[in-house]
């Protein structure tokens, strides 16, 4: 199964409220995603002939700071479940900082989802108003990671 098609189906399902469970499984690897309260819980099997292990793709979500809406702003959103790190190494400048200008397909942070290291690029060419996720905290598909005030 691919990230995509894992998030398609994250997606399908944090969109439909009256789904309450759901259950997928191909090429040995199993969704299951069941909700508790007002959080979906996703869960990824994967199956070996070895082991059967059991990982949360993230734990439950810290809540980030919450950034006023503005209508001149325009908002990279997290593609997918994961934790948020704005730079390439624990070492390693970030690499954008509030009031940097950057352009369409700029590379803003990292998102590690299931060990895999995604690369989240600008949607959009404009300056650095707010950096909204801390490093090395969880984030949820949807969640709101930088405010561009676009040029």
């Amino acid at each position: 199964m691919t990230l995509k098609e894992l998030r398609e189906l994250i997606e399908l399902f944090t969109a439909r409220e009256s789904l309450e469970e759901l259950e997928v499984e191909k090429s040995g690897v199993r969704l299951r995603i069941k909700r508790a309260g007002l959080h979906a819980t996703p869960v990824v099997t994967a199956h070996s002939a070895h082991a059967v292990v059991h990982q949360p793709v993230s734990a439950p979500p810290t809540p980030a700071p919450v950034e006023a809406e503005s209508d001149d702003l325009f908002y990279i959103k997290s593609p997918m479940v994961g934790t948020f790190y704005p730079a390439a190494a624990p070492t390693s400048a970030p690499f954008v900082s509030v009031g940097d200008i950057v352009e369409k397909g700029t590379v803003l942070c990292i998102i590690e989802a299931m060990k895999l290291m995604n690369e989240i690029e600008s949607e959009v060419a404009g300056e650095i108003v707010s950096i909204i996720h801390e490093n090395g905290k969880p984030v949820e598909y949807g969640d709101k990671l930088f405010a561009i005030r676009p040029r």
